[in-house]
């Protein structure tokens, strides 16, 4: 494994710092496992930090030209994405996730390494950007930092970089407009190129029944079409796609995470946080993303306090109750020290309440009960396993599981996990109880033994503080009926579910 480079001055150290936990949190996604995507993260970010170093070293100084190279990160993870590719080709993609092999030689892959004009719109529009722009770009889109955290690391006016980022999105539209146009394309979709500019420019606009159906059916126009829609919400999503390919939505929920979890201290929203109990989340910017399925919760919540009065609710009562989805009180992530406390044992069950009372049953004839997607880049052989028994005593830890998403055959999920005591690592399992089966998972390394799902800490996020969260995301697959996990461990202990 090589080793990693030496800072060659503070700038290059800081520089180090930025990057590395993004160079590593998608080759984990590009690997079979904990070793092969530290192996990776290694081999890329050497190579990646070369370019950098080669750029700065030939950059035309005081001449107005501008350098084509990507920003650092961005640069970073194409490293990773040839590096695997290289990885193939060399007989060592045993090591590699089996999805991103089957990407690594379909047409879609072969658009990074061919003609220019044929690369993603997005990727050709960030070259095309001052470097300072672009970086500015990429670290509020992709990476989803706060705007002050940012105006500091660039050296911008904190007042004014709201206004930066606006007028960066609007060139970087003008960028990709005019690529998409000097991009080869047939009769159809030259005749479609002005429409979609200008359905595009206005959030008002309607898109024509015409264009949406060329939309869906043409990748290239579809690409296009997201780069230009700055205010619809998807320019992370086509950042990604256009400069690293495959993962591209899974590092941005990666990422989405990791900033909660290191800045959520630092937040400007966090000035309420300290109202009620402070394990609770993160404030407003859950409330401002949930506040209609908060609200929804809430009523469920105190129809379920009703109910469990005398001696708990019956089955038929559980069936009846409004379909909630989700609990609203979930974080997504841990925060750095000073990190919230866990309330004392008289405020915190010692056993937890099923989870399923929280979330009904959903359900669809349609799905495949026996259906067992390839896990993607989630499975280690370094994972420990975890037993289904419970060590006896009172909970040392509290549970939030989120239900963020779902549809007919599958769903997205976060386990949040407060612990009272500090942790060099840890593991946490849990149950499903209607043959779900995981099929991706972030911020840790995936291991399913049946009904049982063992969740082993990323080399990243290993170390947590006593009172601290530790945080991990999953997709699965259900059928029929979706109910939460039961049976939380945390390293063998049993959590208390809110």
């Amino acid at each position: 494994m090589p080793d990693l480079p030496s800072p060659q001055d503070a700038t290059e150290a800081a520089l180090f710092s930025e990057c590395w936990d993004a160079v590593l949190s998608y080759a984990d996604l590009c690997t079979a496992g904990s070793t092969a995507a530290a192996e990776l993260a290694r081999e890329a970010f050497t190579m990646g930090i070369g370019e950098l170093r080669a750029a700065e070293t030939g950059t035309v100084r005081g001449t107005g030209r501008r350098s084509t190279r990507l920003p650092r990160i961005p640069l970073l993870l194409s490293a990773v994405r040839t590096t695997a590719a290289a990885w193939e080709e060399a007989g060592q993609g045993h090591k590699l996730d089996p999805d991103l092999r089957l990407w690594l030689h379909s047409d879609q892959a072969a658009r990074y390494t061919g003609p220019p004009l044929r690369r993603p719109v997005a990727v050709r529009g960030l070259r095309d950007l001052q470097q300072a722009d672009a970086e500015l770009l990429w670290l509020a889109e992709a990476e989803a930092l706060p705007l002050p955290l940012i105006a500091r690391r660039l050296g911008l006016d904190p007042d004014t970089a709201a206004d930066e980022l606006a007028q960066v999105g609007r060139l970087f539209r003008d960028r990709c407009h005019r690529n998409h146009l000097d991009s080869p394309m047939d009769a159809e979709c030259r005749s479609y190129a002005r429409l979609l500019d200008a359905v595009t420019r206005s959030p008002a606009a309607d898109t024509p029944g015409d264009l949406s159906r060329h939309l869906a059916t043409c990748h290239q126009c579809a690409e296009a079409a997201a780069c230009l829609r700055l205010h619809g919400g998807g320019l992370p999503g086509a950042l990604a796609g256009g400069v690293i390919g495959w993962g591209g939505l899974a590092y941005l929920e990666r990422r989405r995470r990791a900033a909660e979890v290191r800045l959520g201290a630092g937040r400007p929203d966090r000035a309420d946080a300290d109202t009620g109990d402070p394990a609770d989340g993160n404030g407003r910017t859950r409330v401002a993303r949930h506040g209609l399925l908060a609200a929804a919760a809430l009523v469920s919540l105190l129809a379920l306090a009703v109910s469990l009065m005398p001696f708990g609710d019956s089955a038929a009562e559980s069936a009846a109750r409004p379909d909630t989805g989700r609990s609203p009180a979930t974080d997504p992530g841990p925060s750095l020290p000073p990190a919230p406390t866990v309330p004392p044992d008289d405020a915190t069950p010692d056993t937890p309440r099923p989870t399923a009372e929280r979330t009904p049953d959903r359900k669809d004839p349609g799905a495949d009960p026996d259906s067992d997607p390839e896990p993607q880049g989630t499975s280690s052989g370094t994972a420990a396993p975890e037993t289904t028994a419970a060590r006896s005593g009172p909970a040392t830890c509290r549970v939030d599981y989120d239900l963020v998403n779902q549809w007919p055959d599958g769903f997205q999920a976060d386990v949040t996990v407060t612990t009272r005591h500090p942790l060099d690592s840890w593991s946490v399992g849990f149950t499903f109880g209607d043959g779900q089966r995981i099929t991706q998972m972030w911020d840790a390394s995936a291991s399913q033994d049946g009904p049982r799902v063992t969740a082993t800490a990323a080399d990243y996020n290993k170390t947590v503080a006593a009172g601290g969260k530790l945080a991990f995301g999953f997709t699965a697959s259900w059928a029929g009926r979706n109910s939460p996990p039961t049976d939380v461990t945390l390293d063998g202990h049993t959590c208390a579910s809110r």
